[in-house]
Formats: structure tokens, sequence, C-alpha cells
């Protein structure tokens, strides 16, 4: 009901929507006949069926590649979120995870559902992975397999520092965002390297690229993490929650619902400071297809920032982009000039939130101007029309000004706080 709810208020999602759906099938009919590439395949689409999807147009051996880096990734994440595992079992596993890679037999059972499948039929994945081409195939020292092991050991080493440690600044959590994201970012940029698509990119623009969905998706996941049965997990900075409240579970009482929205905008603010470092490494990109693996989820990372943003709901539950929308920036997402598009309606709209109030918000204003600056320099603005602020003949986006935001008529927010439109008046 809530489906057809939405689509009866956004009719042109129907379209984007369907193509999606039928893409979806059409990709499970291509799953590989091997057992162990069947496997693999079919797991990549229920641990994440829009990274399943977007993999898809690239060529079989970056994307047989890819799929196998992301799950190996996957399985390692499993074990370091699974915080019904002792520590002094746990640190072992991240660490020696890069080895296990090239055991056929090597298997660890935990998790829940289809992640307890991934790691309890692991071997799958080994097999897969030693048929990736090592390096000596490209006449190189670095191939597919050697990539994969490299952030593999990287990142398990990382994440059993941080099963010890506690995220207390700022420079700890992008370590530790580092570890778990940038770091994929590298792995990335090193496999459409060896691939011969793409020039190897700098660890820095990597990196980026890596923390900027890491922070959306803690922020994000607040409630979920802090909930999380036997332990919670916390990987907000005690330096920017610690000054609002005591504790970090304090944010979900409603007595500090004040301060929470604060401390969620200032993780925003956080954010936002990475997004020029990804505007770079995209416009940098030759292959339509990689491009398109790396851009989509970039823009659905500021889309749900501007969804989070001064929005009391990540406290209560589940915050999330509408589908229809989602499905329309997978189907829309082609060049650089979408993704400028996108990123400076999605800043607009995240301008249009900032509370001058809101102790944060003269930063907060200079990194989208920062952001919207870089968009409007692209030259490309004028060449696409928003579907993100929608527009007809009787509706006129928000007119923005430098001293803040003034409108023309009322501004009209669907059920997710997005800005969808403004009432012209003459």
């Amino acid at each position: 009901m809530g489906s057809l709810r939405a689509i009866l208020r956004h009719p042109d999602d129907l379209y984007p929507l369907l193509k999606l759906k039928f893409a979806a099938r059409n990709a499970e009919k291509q799953i590989p006949p091997e057992p162990h590439w069947g496997f693999c395949y079919t797991m990549l689409h229920k641990v994440s069926r829009s990274f399943g999807l977007v993999i898809q147009q690239l060529v079989t051996d970056l994307r047989d590649a890819i799929c196998i880096f992301y799950l190996v990734l996957r399985a390692l994440d499993t074990v370091e979120d699974d915080t019904s595992i002792a520590t002094e079992l746990k640190v072992p596993i991240l660490m020696a995870f890069h080895r296990h890679i090239y055991d056929r037999e090597w298997h660890f059972s935990c998790g829940t559902k289809e992640y307890r499948v991934l790691m309890d039929q692991f071997h799958h994945v080994s097999t897969a992975f030693l048929e990736l081409a090592p390096g000596y195939w490209f006449g190189q020292d670095l191939g597919y397999q050697e990539a994969i092991e490299d952030i593999t050991m990287r990142m398990g080493a990382g994440m059993a520092k941080f099963i010890c440690k506690e995220v207390e600044t700022t420079d700890d959590y992008d370590e530790y965002c580092h570890y778990v994201a940038g770091l994929v970012g590298l792995g990335l940029s090193k496999l459409f390297h060896a691939s011969g698509k793409e020039d190897l990119a700098t660890d820095e623009l990597s990196n980026s690229m890596g923390l900027f969905l890491q922070n959306t998706n803690i922020i994000r996941d607040y409630l979920e993490d802090i909930n999380e049965i036997p332990k919670s997990r916390m990987f907000w900075p005690r330096q920017i929650w610690s000054k609002y409240v005591n504790k970090l579970e304090d944010l979900k009482s409603e007595e500090n619902s004040v301060k929470a929205v604060q401390c969620q905008n200032d993780m925003v603010t956080n954010a936002l400071v990475h997004v020029e470092d990804c505007l770079k490494y995209m416009s940098d990109l030759r292959d339509p297809a990689i491009f398109r693996f790396c851009a989509i989820p970039q823009i659905m990372a500021i889309g749900t920032l501007a969804l989070c943003y001064n929005n009391i709901e990540v406290f209560r539950g589940v915050v999330k982009m509408r589908r229809g929308l989602t499905a329309k920036i997978v189907d829309r997402t082609k060049t650089m000039s979408d993704v400028y598009g996108a990123f400076y309606d999605f800043s607009r709209m995240l301008k249009f939130k900032v509370d001058n109030n809101d102790p944060n918000a003269g930063t907060t204003n200079d990194r989208l101007d920062i952001i919207l600056k870089i968009c409007r320099n692209s030259g490309t603005l004028n060449e696409r029309k928003s579907y993100i602020i929608e527009s007809g003949p009787q509706y006129n986006a928000a007119y923005m000004v430098s001293s803040g935001f003034h409108f023309l008529g009322l501004v009209y927010w669907d059920e997710n706080f997005y800005l969808l439109a403004t009432t012209y008046t003459s």
C-alpha cells in the first residue's frame, strides 16, 4: 500500500521502477552456471541488490574481480560486526583473513541470515578468487588477486585495531573509516587500473570516495548500531557527540531531541568535507561503465545526507530514500553532467534545511557553498532537467539568495522530507 501511495504521489517514478525491476530479473538470469560462481553472484544479489545491478554492466573479468572483492570484504565485515564473537577469537581471524581467501576449505560460522550462508559456504568464494587473474597474467606485479589480498590484509588489521580501541577523536573516526571503506576505494582503483580501463587514481582521492560513503552509512545507521545485541556498536567520534550528550546512547532519548539533531548535523557537516575529492575522482574516470558504477553510490550518499540532515527520525527508526528516487538515480546517471546536477540539487536541498541557530550552521553553509560552486563552474547545470527537485508549469524551484533561502509561494515536502517544488507566484 505504501508503494502504491508513493507512485500516486510521484507518477514519474513508475517507469524507472519498472526498468529497475526488469534489470534485476535480467541480472538474475545472467548468474553463471558454475556452482562457485553461481553461489557468488547469487549471494551478491542477496547482500546488496543495488550493488549487484550496477556491477552487471562491467566487462566480465573486472565484474568477476569486483564481485569477489565485495564478498570477501562483506565476509570480513560480518566477522567484525558479530558482537557475539569474543575478542580473543575475533582479532586473530581478522588479522589472518587475507590468507583464508587462498584456502578452499576455510569457513567460519557467524553472522545472521544471508551473511551466515556466506560465511558457512565461504569455500565457494575462495574457489572463485583463485580463478581471478594474478599479476603475472598482466605482466605486472599487481593483478586482481594481489589487489584483493593486499586490501583484505590492511582492512583486517585495521578492524582488529579498532576492536580494542574506541573512536575518540575525529582523527580516529577518519582512521577507522579509512580501514573499513577508504581501503575499498583504494582497492577498486587498483582493480580498475589492473583491468587496463583506467589510470591509477591517487590514494587521497580513492580514500575520500570510501570515506564519504562510510560517513553517510554511519550517520544513517545510528539507531541500528546503538541497539545492536548483545553489544552496541559505536562509531560516532566522542569528540563530536560529547559536545551534546554525556553518552552516545543518550541521543535516542526524546528529551535530548534538540541536541541529537545538532549532533547529527555536526556529523553531516563533517562528511561534506570529502565531496570535493569525490567529484574530482569521478571527473577523471574514462570508462562509462566504471563511471556509473562509482557515481551512483555517491549520488545516493549525498541524497541520504540531505534526507538525514536536521531529521530527528534518524534517532527513531529507519530513514532511507524512497525507492522511486533511487530508481531514477540508477536510470539517469550516465555522465559527469548528471553527477554535478544531482550533487547541486541535493546540496541546495540540504542548504535549505540549515537552521541558522544550529551551532555548525556557518561551517555547514561554507562547505555546501564550495560544492555548489564546483557544480556551477562545471558549466553543465543547464544541460539537464532536474528529477530531484520536481517542477512543472505551475511550479518553480526555491529561489535562493546569499542572505538565506527565500522562496516564492509554498514549499512542498514528501513523506521523506524531500523538497519537491515551490508554487509559482507572479
